[in-house]
């Protein structure tokens, strides 16, 4: 074989090798599976939809506010709203009696320290004077000091009139039962509020109570002034009387079964802690304010009389043994009444149990309307008053179920209770 024909087949075969190569790299690159493809609509103007989309949703709110939910729905949003701008001006009108009897309070507490302190002071001077001017010799010396004491004495008694009239210890406390009673009112008005339940019954009621409780207790003094010394005692008053809803002869329609929370157990329950109240703690201080009202009396005569009898003994001193005696013994005596009338404060302990009567007085009548109230649905939840009932006297659920058990077995044996209701005060 020539070279020629040698190089012929060295290139042949090379064609070959080649083409053979490129044929299986081809094969290879045609079954490789290719994508389809996939084609995403594409928002031609993305401006023009977005500024369709701000439109749509202004449209939709537009109508969510335009919607008309009937004439019905408007006057009842109407009414809401006007509801709750009459409680909240009768809860700024109690807010501002709030303030101004806290400040009258603390006022008149004032009084009742400065004008002990005062008149225990002139008395006690009025009879050192008297003292000494027993022992001194008679003259000018002598004669001044009969009258300065009998001046002081003078003005000790007119002091104590006054003092004794206005009971400026219970004019405090009556304060501070007025400004507790109105912060209850502002507390029940802002959880009426809350809870979302205000009707127009509650706004007469609230006013009602108001108006009552500024009756119950009067800021004025000439005029409006409350009785300090009543011929018998008569507990506090400071809600509106209601009339009771329920005829006293109509059956009861509690059955066994739960009905709004009330059961005729329940109701038991309720008429036997009346009866309690009634028999023991209403009676008790009834008897105690009784007989605060007959000491307070006799303190408020004993102060003015013994220092007129010492202004009247005064002039006489150094005429006699008993001039002397009787002027300084009666100032003495003078002080001393008034340091236990008014430094005890005998008026506002009178007060304190006029307040407790109160308190007791209400809750009777709060579970007697309440108990006597025939529509269930119109009462308050059973479970909700009786847990009510029992807080207000400081008793747990079991202890006032205990009570009223107790309180039937005592009743039918025919013998009082020996258990007071309270156990707060």
């Amino acid at each position: 074989m020539s070279a020629l024909q040698t190089s012929s087949l060295i290139c042949s075969s090379s064609s070959s090798s080649s083409s053979s190569s490129s044929s299986r790299r081809i094969n290879a690159a045609i079954h490789v599976p290719k994508l389809s493809n996939v084609r995403f609509p594409v928002p031609k103007k993305a401006t023009v939809t977005k500024q369709l989309l701000i439109e749509e949703v202004n449209n939709l709110k537009d109508a969510f506010i335009n919607v008309d939910y009937g004439t019905e729905s408007k006057s009842r949003t109407e009414e809401s709203y006007n509801t709750r701008q009459k409680l909240y001006a009768i809860l700024e009108a109690v807010s501002d009696r709030v303030e101004m009897h806290d400040n009258i309070g603390h006022q008149r507490d004032n009084w009742n320290t400065l004008l002990l302190n005062s008149i225990n002071m002139i008395t006690l001077t009025a009879s050192t004077l008297a003292g000494v001017a027993s022992a001194a010799p008679s003259g000018t010396t002598l004669l001044a000091l009969k009258l300065g004491s009998a001046l002081l004495f003078s003005a000790a008694a007119g002091m104590l009139l006054v003092t004794n009239k206005l009971q400026p210890s219970q004019l405090a406390e009556e304060q501070r039962n007025a400004s507790r009673l109105f912060r209850q009112i502002k507390s029940q008005i802002e959880t009426v509020m809350a809870l979302g339940s205000a009707t127009e019954y509650d706004v007469t009621d609230f006013m009602d109570k108001v108006l009552t409780l500024d009756r119950a207790y009067p800021l004025p003094l000439l005029g409006a002034m409350l009785e300090k010394f009543p011929q018998k005692y008569e507990p506090a008053t400071w809600w509106p009387s209601k009339p009771s809803k329920r005829d006293q002869n109509e059956p009861s329609q509690v059955g066994k079964n739960d009905n709004n929370g009330w059961t005729l157990e329940l109701e038991e329950e309720m008429r036997e802690i009346i009866n309690v109240v009634k028999d023991k703690d209403s009676e008790d201080y009834e008897r105690l304010g009784n007989l605060i009202l007959k000491i307070n009396k006799v303190l408020a005569i004993s102060g003015p009389l013994l220092t007129g009898i010492a202004a009247v003994s005064a002039p006489f001193v150094g005429n006699g043994p008993w001039g002397g005696v009787l002027a300084v013994t009666a100032g003495a005596l003078a002080g001393a009444v008034n340091s236990f009338q008014h430094g005890g404060q005998v008026g506002m302990v009178f007060e304190m149990y006029r307040n407790c009567g109160g308190f007791f007085k209400l809750l009777e009548e709060e579970i007697e309307a309440t108990v006597e109230e025939k529509d269930l649905e119109k009462r308050e939840n059973g479970e909700l008053f009786q847990m009510k009932v029992a807080l207000r006297l400081g008793r747990s659920l079991p202890q006032l179920k205990e009570l009223a058990t107790k309180s039937a077995s005592f009743r039918t044996s025919g013998t009082a209770i020996d258990e007071f209701a309270s156990k707060l005060f």
